[in-house]
């Protein structure tokens, strides 16, 4: 008889795996997004993008500004910014827990021991122990499997890795974000830098300007008032020049914290020359479509979807009975001589098979929430495209007008210093009062200013742009079913190693 039990077990596995290959609710298909031909700041404007024109930025985007600082700066943002640590760390978490989901599709196997010293009372009636005292010797193996019949192991995976894959995308994109953080902060503190650099240059001129005007104060020709407010003028530049020392140090400390570095222990030397050197290099768009590639916030999104379509059929999979088959065998005995030997034995194996049967709508609520949340993930995900698309259209609006204003703003710069030799002339010889030259020598100043602004806003806008298009990133990037399950060892984003 017992020799006869093992072949309907055996038959009743093979059953149970055939069937572990069927797997309820939806299959994934990846929702439609809005997606246009092309880019409606591209059409009919007759601006163009500049070089280079051959293809998106890859790897180190920020290569294209050929700023070595920067190059250096962005390097350690990878390895040291603790944002970037953070995120990494939550991707660690997510690839693990796809490993203990997938640990399901296995048998549960625990072993244990025990030993017990009992006396039974002696005042019971028809039981063979009454007042004995008995030891009990006990080793055993325990062995549970739940065949994955109707796919919730499966689907469960499914989730699990989808949303690791999201946690890998939201990874980049913090790094992204991190990075393209930087190269902003970097050439607005140059810009700023040019900035000083044209007031310093301003206020050796308005210096001289005063020595000029008290020497004909002193001569006769000139008044008091015009000393007045040649001296005015001097030291309102200067305060001027003092105030942008507050910017310049709030964007060092930012720096420093992107680079995870103390601010205190961080210092970004003025560079010798012209600080802002760089020019608003703007990467080729491509089309629209290959922008939901290129996004890792977009490929994070549609993940979520996946995630959250699989997760429909985990509670499908709810109302369908269980089926577990389990196993138990062992040593039991009551002397410890007589414990490690054949005898001793015992086992038992059986299959279970468990549903629920009435539960007054709970799992229709819990399939119809877990509907509800893929229809929310959809619109999320729909809602990023169209976000990403909006920044892209933004940014290149942003460049193409800031394009056109800083030749205006040029010429504007031109024509206020040619004004400005003009009027500087005519006071000398006596023409005019000093006030004249005062209000030439604000126009100057101030377009200067307001061409150091325009310049600081493309470069800023440029910078947008590459990160609104990916910064180069693509969603074949993202880790595959096997690299989740079987992570290479790799390097942390501090230099440590990951725990594999």
């Amino acid at each position: 008889m017992t020799r006869a039990r093992f072949p309907r077990c055996a038959l009743a596995l093979a059953a149970a795996a055939a069937l572990a290959g069927c797997a309820v609710g939806p299959d994934y298909v990846r929702p439609a997004a809005p997606v246009t031909a092309n880019y409606k700041e591209l059409e009919g404007t007759g601006w163009s993008a500049a070089q280079p024109a051959d293809a998106a930025p890859r790897g180190a985007w920020w290569d294209i500004y050929g700023d070595a600082q920067l190059d250096a700066l962005e390097a350690q943002v990878a390895r040291a910014n603790q944002n970037v640590a953070a995120a990494e760390a939550r991707f660690r978490a997510a690839r693990a827990n796809v490993a203990q989901q997938r640990s399901s599709f296995f048998p549960l196997v625990t072993a244990g021991g025990d030993f017990a010293r009992t006396r039974t009372s002696q005042n019971i009636e028809y039981k063979s122990t009454a007042g004995l005292t008995v030891n009990d010797y006990l080793a055993g193996v325990d062995a549970s499997w739940e065949p994955d019949v109707w796919g919730r192991v499966a689907r469960t995976v499914e989730n699990a890795k989808a949303g690791a894959q999201a946690s890998a995308a939201d990874e980049q994109a913090v790094l992204l974000s991190m990075q393209a953080e930087l190269a902003t902060d970097y050439f607005e503190l140059r810009g700023i830098d040019r900035e000083r650099q044209l007031l310093g240059d301003t206020i050796k001129a308005y210096r001289e300007s005063l020595d000029l005007t008290q020497h004909r104060y002193t001569g006769g020709i000139a008044t008091d008032a015009d000393v007045g407010q040649a001296q005015t003028q001097l030291e309102t530049t200067q305060a001027q020049a003092i105030d942008l020392g507050v910017q310049r140090a709030q964007l060092e400390h930012a720096i420093a914290i992107l680079t995870g570095q103390p601010p205190a222990a961080f210092t970004l030397p003025v560079l010798p020359g012209a600080p802002l050197t760089a020019q608003p290099v703007i990467v080729p768009p491509g089309v629209p479509s290959t922008l939901l590639e290129r996004r890792p916030d977009i490929a994070a999104a549609e993940r979520r979807v996946a995630a959250a379509n699989a997760q429909v059929g985990v509670a499908t999979a709810a109302f369908f009975p269980n089926l577990i088959l389990a196993v138990t065998g062992g040593l039991e005995a009551t002397n410890y001589s007589q414990w490690l030997v054949a005898p001793a034995r015992f086992w038992s194996l059986g299959p279970q098979l468990a549903g629920t049967l009435l539960d007054f709508g709970g799992r229709a609520a819990v399939r119809d929430e877990a509907r509800a949340q893929y229809d929310e993930s959809v619109a999320q995900y729909r809602q990023t495209v169209l976000d990403a698309f909006g920044q892209v259209e933004d940014n290149l609006a942003t460049l193409r007008v800031l394009e056109q204003e800083a030749l205006a703003q040029d010429r504007a710069v031109a024509a206020a210093q040619r004004t400005l030799a003009i009027v500087d002339n005519r006071y000398r010889s006596g023409a005019i009062t000093y006030l004249d030259v005062v209000v030439a020598q604000t126009t100057a100043l101030n377009n200067e200013r307001e061409a150091v602004t325009i310049a600081r806003r493309r470069m800023a806008a440029s910078v947008a742009l590459v990160k609104a298009l990916g910064g180069g990133w693509n969603a074949a990037a993202l880790p595959t079913g096997d690299q989740l399950v079987h992570p290479p060892k790799q390097e942390g984003p501090a230099g440590t190693a990951t725990p594999g």
